[in-house]
């Protein structure tokens, strides 16, 4: 089960991790074998060291190693995974390392510009390192003054914190070290104030009419500047223009979370579909020829004393060991292929098209029963693994869905009624957006048997606002 959750991504890893553990496992001539070291000598003759050892002298004298010997390429086979069908990977390719400055460092790199006595520089430190990574300060001013006097042996006042704050608000890129989104975007609007009436309006806006700007209580902020709509629109443009987030696309490191790599290859051949499973998820493991060539010299040597018994019974168990990895590669891989092909061939009409409106209901259930799984196996596949098709990558976790009935009684997946929906509101006059009333009016127009609430909460699962949050001028 553990390893059926590692991503593909890490799946290497965890593998060079059993190598290092395990001499007895080895991968093929195609793979990277740098992992191990020669274990020829490990029980040479002349090494005395004593082996301790659990073992029973019945133990010693019933060793069977026939099935370690075996030189049969069918035994050999039973523990080789590479399948041919499956790519091999890229090798001699170079991949580049991209450089990159964080973005603390950035406001370092800034801070050291600035003209501060040393005492100054240091409480800036504290605040720059402070700063979280959408660029916002979201520690109060106390506990600030908390860390300079308990870290820094620094007392420093509330006004002298702020006044430095104030100095890297000037930093770039504009918005950075704001306490709230308001502050942010006024900090950005007053770099912008040569620019026209229209900037000097959207300050306005929010400073004093903030909370009915988020709202989109627009007639009160006309109200209360007088402007009509057209000045409003003009006004608006300059606000949503602005970067909510001024650290957020700065110096990012390649993190697992801002990349995924596919565990399956869905491909459309002439109307046929085609899997594939990520060739690293298919290593080539077996078992290291050093180690069975030492069972054998033990095999035809007429002197078997209690030293190496003892070594061969340490050797024996490091070849069950990875027997058993392998196995489990095995049937990961195995576990993996018969999933997905069970989903592909349970939501064919869509790999085809790419047409979500095509999805039919489908739960763990439905899939267990197609692969003989238990459903909690199969929610660990469908939490943590992706698929790559022509239409985009998508988690195994989307396919699934529940079933609502239409007028003529058909069952029709949820996934279904959510893209109808969130077409209808993409569609929508977003001068007039539709309510969820309107919107239930018209899918049931379209056969759907749904209540308000259910299409409230379709929507809110979509993060799709209200219909007074999508009004536009």
């Amino acid at each position: 089960m553990k390893l059926l959750q590692v991503p593909t991504a890490n799946l290497e890893e965890r593998i060079k991790e059993e190598l290092e553990e395990n001499p007895a496992l080895e991968v093929g001539e195609d793979g990277h074998d740098d992992y191990n070291d020669d274990p020829k000598d490990e029980f040479d003759s002349s090494n005395e060291e004593d082996f301790d050892s659990d073992g029973s002298p019945d133990e010693y004298e019933n060793l069977d190693l026939s099935e370690y010997v075996n030189d049969s390429d069918d035994e050999v086979g039973d523990y080789k995974l590479r399948d041919e069908n499956y790519p091999e990977a890229d090798e001699g390719k170079v991949v580049p390392i991209r450089v990159e400055t964080s973005f603390h460092d950035m406001l370092l790199t800034q801070l050291g510009l600035m003209k501060l006595d040393d005492r100054s520089h240091k409480i800036a430190e504290q605040i720059v390192g402070s700063i979280d990574d959408d660029g916002y300060l979201r520690r109060e001013l106390t506990s600030i003054s908390d860390d300079l006097a308990f870290r820094q042996n620094i007392v420093a006042g509330e006004a002298e914190i702020e006044a430095l704050i104030k100095k890297i608000q000037q930093f770039d890129p504009p918005g950075i070290c704001a306490r709230d989104l308001k502050e942010c975007l006024v900090i950005q609007l007053k770099r912008k104030l040569t620019e026209g009436i229209e900037v000097e309006q959207a300050m306005l806006v929010l400073e004093k009419y903030f909370d009915e700007f988020t709202k989109k209580h627009y007639e009160k902020i006309q109200r209360g500047l007088g402007i009509d709509d057209v000045q409003l629109k003009a006004v608006i443009n300059q606000i949503i223009k602005l970067n909510p987030k001024p650290g957020g696309n700065i110096g990012q490191i390649n993190k697992a979370e801002s990349y995924i790599i596919p565990d399956f290859f869905i491909f459309n051949n002439a109307g046929s579909l085609e899997l594939t499973l990520n060739s690293k998820n298919a290593p080539d493991l077996r078992i290291s020829e050093g180690y069975r060539d030492m069972m054998k010299d033990y095999e035809r040597g007429t002197k078997k004393d209690k030293r190496q018994k003892e070594a061969v019974l340490f050797i024996k168990q490091k070849i069950d060991s990875a027997k058993w990895f392998i196995d489990m590669i095995k049937q990961r891989q195995q576990t993996l292929i018969g999933t997905m092909q069970s989903i592909m061939n349970y939501q064919q009409e869509f790999f085809l098209t790419g047409d979500e409106t095509t999805l039919k209901p489908m739960i763990l259930k439905d899939i267990a029963e197609m692969t003989g799984l238990d459903i909690s196996t199969e929610s660990r596949v469908a939490n943590s693994k992706f698929v790559q098709t022509e239409f985009g990558t998508y988690r195994l976790k989307f396919f699934f869905s529940e079933s609502l009935s239409t007028d003529s009684g058909e069952e029709v997946s949820t996934r279904e009624v959510k893209k109808i929906l969130s077409n209808l509101i993409e569609a929508e006059d977003k001068h007039k957006p539709l309510s969820d009333e309107q919107l239930t009016d018209m899918l049931q127009e379209k056969g759907y048997n749904i209540a308000r609430r259910t299409v409230a909460k379709y929507r809110e699962q979509l993060n799709l606002p209200v219909a007074r949050l999508r009004k536009q001028l």
